[in-house]
């Protein structure tokens, strides 16, 4: 039963979701959600963590470049190995068997000697580029499938709905694992083309089995929006499937779109983490998996070598997925935080 606070609050929540705004015309939902979301500190947090993590992701070559660490034995600026290497294959400057220095805040990496810092900014980049496309294209492939199935209906939908339950039914892993070897074999002489071989394989995997959520999410809604008074006031005028679908359906599916964007972006760095870590995801280019496996070796004598891009890579998906839950509080109408 609820108590007499939480009734004033759910009332002057209320008022102010029908209070008019400057133009005279009520607080659209949208706006209410951003309301929402400046006034929860668990969003406001997350999202803070999130854009720090961002920022330097994308400005890993700067902050690289500024500090004087590089990525790679290659740069003509960076120590050959043999210059920071100990005997047994350790740096020799800072850990594990020397003090903290500044000059390489996560050490060097054993065998190596490249910078840990670079290599985890350039990780980071790596990791969240593959899941921000990958969620673009999912996002586009679900819900272009699912518009079309909710709202065409009949044999359309029940094709749609049998591939859906088809690919989701393969096992994720099993997919990944068959085509790893053919992209390895197929660019084993070319490292730069392997290294986008493996990109490009590793979101079309991403892809190919994470559509079909959003998918059914969309199709579900559409088939509830197809029967309300301006979906039927628009077909009876005749107007374009294409018109129905873009003009008067997507708009009122804002929602849940932007919900399932947000919770998709921590499951794909994730799944990149873990598809790398397994030996099938990127080992061309920086990945926070890759890091993961190459430390596991050395965690014993070297423990800050795995933590670093371990602590990364929880405190990344930590933050995306309590910002995914913030949002789709906000724009859930029956949510009063």
């Amino acid at each position: 039963m609820s108590t007499t606070a939480d009734l004033e609050r759910l009332a002057e929540d209320l008022a102010a979701e029908a209070r008019p705004d400057r133009a005279g015309t009520g607080v659209s939902p949208h706006r209410t959600a951003l309301r929402r979301l400046r006034s929860d500190p668990v969003a406001v947090v997350s999202g803070a963590v999130v854009l720090v993590l961002v920022l330097l992701g994308l400005l890993a070559p700067l902050v690289t470049s500024l500090w004087g660490i590089h990525a790679t034995v290659g740069h003509p600026d960076a120590p050959r190995p043999s210059e920071v290497l100990l005997f047994d294959g350790y740096p020799a400057v800072g850990p594990p068997y020397e003090p903290f220095t500044w000059q390489h805040p996560l050490g060097l990496a054993p065998r190596t000697g490249v910078d840990n810092l670079a290599t985890l900014l350039y990780g980071l980049r790596t990791s969240l580029g593959v899941a921000v496309v990958a969620t673009v294209l999912t996002t586009l492939v679900g819900v272009g499938v699912g518009l079309v199935a909710g709202f065409v209906g009949g044999r359309t939908d029940r094709v749609v709905s049998f591939v859906i339950d088809l690919f989701l039914s393969f096992p994720f892993l099993l997919g990944a694992l068959a085509l790893a070897p053919i992209v390895v074999s197929r660019f084993s002489t070319d490292p730069d083309g392997l290294a986008l071989a493996q990109v490009v394989a590793l979101v079309a995997v991403l892809v190919t089995f994470g559509w079909m959520g959003l998918a059914r999410l969309i199709r579900g809604q559409v088939l509830s929006l197809r029967e309300r008074e301006f979906v039927q006031a628009a077909v009876v005028m005749g107007l374009s499937t294409r018109h129905i679908l873009l003009k008067e359906l997507l708009p009122n599916l804002v929602a849940p779109i932007v919900v399932a964007v947000s919770l998709s972006v921590p499951a794909f760095v994730a799944a990149e983490a873990g598809l790398s870590y397994l030996g099938i995801g990127l080992t061309g280019v920086p990945s926070l998996g890759q890091t993961i496996n190459q430390a596991v070796d050395s965690f014993e004598r070297y423990p800050l070598y795995l933590w670093a891009p371990v602590l990364t890579v929880m405190v990344l998906v930590l933050a995306l997925n309590l910002l995914g839950d913030a949002v789709r509080d906000a724009f859930d109408p029956r949510t009063r935080r």
